[in-house]
């Protein structure tokens, strides 16, 4: 009976199985990949407790406002450019980018470098700025030449 049920709503449990198994990884997956995932609340708590900012965007995203003193490495130079980060590898790093897809894949890479300490902003930027959060924008190369 319940075999015939199955069979008639194939389509059902196989859907059931693909969200249960995203499910588990989504919980399971986030603890083997060695780093956290935070919110802006927690991203805020490891800003304040000066924690490395690494900005994974490209430079004309960075360019548009980012968080504090953050560093501008794009996600596509980071293994090419590790000397850049802190040497010491247990030190706090909060990682972003615009929504928190690059900036996972670069917290995989310092994982994979050694790093201990990594966090990834969800939702990036815009969860950011959504909170109310401040951004500082880059000054342009004129408002600089003029002395503003």
């Amino acid at each position: 009976m319940f075999s015939e049920f199955v069979q008639e709503q194939m389509l059902l449990f196989v859907a059931l199985a693909i969200i249960i198994a995203m499910l588990v990884y989504s919980y399971i997956g986030e603890r083997l990949s060695g780093f956290k995932s935070v919110s802006t609340d927690e991203g805020t708590r490891l800003f304040n407790d000066d924690a490395f900012l690494l900005d994974v965007r490209a430079s004309n995203e960075y360019k548009e406002g980012f968080i504090g003193n953050a560093k501008n490495i794009p996600v596509s130079d980071l293994k090419d450019q590790l000397n850049l980060l802190p040497k010491n590898k247990e030190q706090p790093i909060l990682v972003y980018c615009l929504s928190g897809i690059r900036s996972s894949k670069a917290a995989s890479v310092l994982v994979k470098a050694g790093y201990s300490n990594v966090f990834n902003l969800s939702g990036g930027i815009n969860a950011w700025k959504a909170a109310g959060l401040p951004i500082i924008k880059a000054k342009s190369k004129k408002a600089k030449k003029r002395g503003k």
